[in-house]
């Protein structure tokens, strides 16, 4: 084929998102067709279920008089897809977590390629899939595809310029495993040497990548992130996190068309699910086979984004069958084997079972009889001892998870749990599943401190977006050190940012991550532009105000404070109370505060969320009701009141900076507070430059009681919230109330606080 291979394989990848985009909206088009005859059940429910029963009566009866299904399982049906709406599993959850994970993915995509580096990002697992409730406690799995390496299928796949690699494999690799051998960067030959600590030599002489040296240098890379924890292909720092960094293949594979070539003519997977996964890339993650003589040094192929079409081809009858799945895997299965049988094993059952199953049978009336289905499917893999991986054709995926005697005695249980009829789904704990299948109205029985159905999704949604918000955040702290410590000047790196941000996006919901991000970005840039005004002492005019106000909607409060303080600077006083007080309006009492730094214990918390719609419908919100932490970067210093430069510099010896950890390094040169407290303070510095006294006196006893509350899930910088009430009983004069709440802020944090340096300067001030 003519043209340029890497324009080519671009050109595929683009056809394969497209291609996506298009099935995720057949899905939303197939879920709503669903919902359609499920909201008449609410109208008429006995009526209904006859009606869509009627079209496949004799089918339903003869596999009922087959597997002797017993009668309730309709009314148990019909209870258990209610008990999933009530547990945060409804469709509108399902998609309100694709479509923030999606989000996610696109925008640290585009935050790692303005960090320079080459990485597509994924989210996979029941996050993103919608697969998960409260519960349930499901990990994030986040894939990073590093596009610096060019996997080879064939010698002709070589490309100049990149980290070449040829997967190899014989006839003792196991399935779905591959050697991957290193190729010169610039001449298509053999690597010879141990040029990388990663690589080893074969006993043929071949110079591979070794997966577990893959891992080990990611963990030395990234020792000053935090605690690091092992798992599979995954190697992470951050908690209830899975990170893979894995190599991408866009070359067509013979494990992935013998599977489309043996699902063509079948009613699942669909035909365009199928066209999809002919051109999708698939990665090879760090793992080997536990049996393997070279599982130290393979690579495991996996299919993730074919997996993950596959998912979002169920309907909400299928969306439920693999939660219930996974919540009989968590409360049940793991009392016999433990965390041997995984979600995955749950899933492959999913695709079997689906794939052998008519469609017209996933209907909600039928949830437990599918359900059903699925441990049949299950006892059977079991008897023959092999799981087999739905699209590589010869793996188990029981090796090296679930040995023979676990598979017993799993056997031995799923014999029980189908000869009672799956009574053992009132002992489902998680969720409170089993207490609302007892219940004897699903819909006005509800256990004392759970959230109902529609509260509990605009919970979730609050929850998600919170985490959005955060990760936003801390994505963007991270670029803005890495702008700020730039050898090139910080404006003109913001301004190339910004511009970056904007053409390297390909499709509309990667367009909207990064105007997301140039919105900050752009803030940032105005805010640093204004201080260089203000160090020359130039007014800020008409004309720099009102390309401000093109920023104020990032959250409710912290862009407009940070305005606030511009004005102030400059000598705006009154323009600064204006804008003040129109905080003060936005500023109600549901809002929660995001940092990207710092995390609280039970800040995430469901009924912190539950708390914030207490008396108000999310709808009422006239936005989304969170605000960030007011940060202040040294390009911003004259934009900036006078106390938190301090906390520009805030340790007081070499020391303290080496104890810094990773986030720390990346934060602590900045200026970084609260809102609600900087509010008060700017308050508090306003009314007093206007000789408001009694107006100044009352911004600051508001100050200082909002942090005599301990408002722990709002206060995520006390410290520095206690060092500007210490500024305000300095500015009056009393230098003992100050010094007590400098003190205060030492004991919440004694190094690397600027504390130290106002209390030295207290301690000159009181000795003359």
């Amino acid at each position: 084929m003519a043209g340029n291979p890497h324009q080519l394989e671009i050109s595929r990848l683009h056809e394969f998102e497209e291609v996506q985009v298009a099935f995720s909206k057949m899905w939303t088009l197939s879920v709503d067709m669903e919902a359609a005859p499920r909201e008449s059940r609410m109208q008429n429910k006995e009526s209904d279920i006859g009606v869509r029963r009627a079209s496949n009566k004799k089918r339903h009866q003869n596999l009922q008089s087959i597997m002797q299904i017993p009668e309730n399982f309709t009314e148990l049906s019909n209870r258990m897809f209610d008990a999933l709406d009530d547990s945060g599993a409804g469709k509108e959850t399902v998609l309100e977590r694709r479509r923030t994970y999606l989000q996610r993915e696109h925008f640290e995509k585009i935050a790692r390629q303005l960090q320079g580096l080459n990485y597509e990002c994924f989210h996979f697992g029941s996050q993103s899939e919608g697969t998960t409730t409260p519960g349930l406690q499901s990990d994030i799995d986040f894939l990073l595809s590093d596009h610096t390496f060019n996997i080879m299928t064939i010698w002709e796949d070589w490309r100049a310029g990149m980290n070449n690699l040829l997967m190899l494999r014989d006839d003792t690799t196991p399935p779905q495993q591959y050697l991957l051998q290193v190729i010169h960067d610039y001449t298509p030959e053999p690597e010879t040497s141990l040029t990388d600590d990663r690589f080893v030599r074969k006993d043929s002489g071949q110079i591979l990548l070794s997966a577990e040296r893959w891992k080990n240098n990611i963990a030395y890379n990234q020792r000053d992130q935090g605690e690091l924890t092992k798992n599979g292909p995954s190697v992470s720092w951050l908690r209830n996190w899975d990170i893979v960094q894995a190599c991408h293949v866009r070359k067509p594979l013979p494990e992935i068309q013998h599977w489309i070539d043996r699902c063509r003519g079948k009613h699942w997977p669909p035909v365009q699910l199928l066209e999809a996964a002919r051109i999708a890339p698939c990665f090879l993650v760090p793992a080997g086979h536990p049996d393997s003589d070279y599982k130290r040094e393979e690579w495991r192929l996996s299919p993730n984004l074919i997996e993950r079409m596959l998912m979002l081809s169920f309907n909400m009858t299928q969306i439920k069958c693999y939660i219930v799945l996974k919540l009989i895997k968590k409360s049940l299965f793991a009392n016999i084997v433990g965390d041997a049988f995984t979600s995955f094993h749950c899933k492959t059952i999913m695709f079997f079972t689906i794939e052998r199953t008519h469609p017209c049978l996933w209907c909600e009336h039928n949830l437990m009889f599918v359900l059903l289905l699925c441990l049949h499917v299950l006892r059977r893999w079991l008897r023959l001892g092999r799981l087999p991986h739905y699209i590589i054709e010869g793996v188990n995926l029981f090796d090296g998870k679930l040995s023979k005697l676990l598979q017993k005695r799993l056997l031995v249980y799923i014999d029980s749990l189908i000869r009672n009829n799956l009574q053992d789904v009132f002992c489902i704990r998680i969720d409170n599943i089993g207490c609302r299948l007892q219940a004897c109205s699903m819909r006005h029985t509800v256990q004392a401190g759970e959230l109902r159905n529609v509260f509990l999704h605009n919970s979730i949604r609050l929850l998600l977006k919170f985490e959005y918000l955060k990760t936003l955040k801390e994505v963007l702290t991270v670029i803005k050190n890495e702008q700020s410590s730039s050898q090139t000047t910080f404006e003109h790196k913001l301004k190339y940012v910004i511009r970056n941000c904007f053409e390297n996006s390909t499709n509309a919901m990667s367009k909207t991550a990064a105007l997301e991000c140039i919105k900050h970005m752009y803030a940032l840039h105005i805010s640093v532009q204004s201080s260089y005004y203000l160090r020359l002492q130039n007014v800020l005019d008409c004309v720099n105000i009102r390309r401000v106000q093109y920023s104020l909607n990032s959250d409710v409060a912290s862009s407009r404070l940070k305005f606030a303080s511009m004005l102030y600077c400059s000598g705006h006083l009154q323009a600064t109370v204006r804008v003040l007080e129109d905080v003060e309006r936005r500023y109600h009492s549901e809002v929660k505060a995001v940092c990207a730094i710092r995390s609280i214990k039970g800040d995430r918390d469901l009924k912190v969320f539950a708390n914030m719609l207490a008396g108000n419908k999310e709808e009422e919100f006239s936005e989304l009701p969170f605000v960030s932490c007011v940060r202040f970067v040294r390009q911003e210093s004259y934009c900036t009141p006078a106390i938190l430069l301090f906390e520009m510099n805030r340790n007081i010896t070499d020391e303290e900076v080496r104890q810094r950890n990773f986030t720390e390094h990346i934060w602590m040169d900045s200026a970084e507070v609260d809102a609600r407290p900087f509010l008060y303070y700017m308050q508090y510095l306003t009314y007093g430059g206007l000789g408001e006294r009694d107006t100044q006196l009352h911004a600051m006893g508001v100050l200082e009681a909002y942090i005599d509350t301990r408002n722990q899930l709002n206060l995520y910088h006390l410290e520095t919230s206690l060092n500007l009430l210490g500024h305000c009983y300095e500015m009056e004069g009393d230098y003992a109330g100050a010094l007590h709440y400098y003190e205060q802020s030492l004991s919440c944090r004694r190094t690397n606080n600027a504390a130290n340096w106002h209390v030295l300067r207290i301690m000159r001030l009181i000795s003359g």
